[in-house]
């Protein structure tokens, strides 16, 4: 099967890509077909050296049956070359993982809790007028003398 895709070039994170044709089975830096063009991603957007396409070529190889990359595809689709790929979304991988919903399901859970019980109550509530709460103290424990406690000898 034949690809319209890119090829990398350029040094260590200074990449350069060149869109060839080639067949799927070979490596991504290997044996192609035919250049047509290049995309160099340094470049700002606004520049037009940053993509140049050969768009008789690549229509010509659209027709023998190629089939761009999406990465390609967005380029050929903003040079009305081939239709504009749709934009993909995968809501499931952005949910978050089991052990991050088991956290956020045990800290909704006592939040829900109080707050069913008062729902009833609410209709009373507002025919009645509002109490000031009282606060509430904890029991006290009460503590058991010093001398009662003996110091252990090693």
């Amino acid at each position: 099967m034949l690809k319209i895709r890119l090829s990398r070039g350029g040094t260590k994170k200074r990449p350069f890509y060149q869109i060839v044709v080639a067949d799927s089975r070979n490596p991504r830096d290997g044996k192609f077909i035919e250049k047509l063009g290049h995309f160099n991603p340094l470049l700002p957007k606004s520049k037009p050296e940053r993509l140049s396409l050969e768009s008789e070529r690549i229509t010509h190889w659209l027709k023998m049956g190629a089939k761009p990359t999406l990465r390609v595809a967005k380029f050929l689709g903003t040079a009305n070359l081939a239709p504009v790929p749709e934009k993909r979304n995968n809501p499931i991988k952005a949910l978050p993982k089991k052990k991050a919903q088991e956290r956020l399901k045990a800290a909704q859970a006592p939040k829900e809790a109080p707050a069913a019980p008062a729902a009833p109550a609410a209709p009373a509530a507002e025919a009645a007028p509002a109490a000031k709460p009282v606060p509430v103290e904890a029991p006290k424990t009460e503590e058991k003398p010093k001398e009662a406690e003996v110091p252990k000898a090693n």
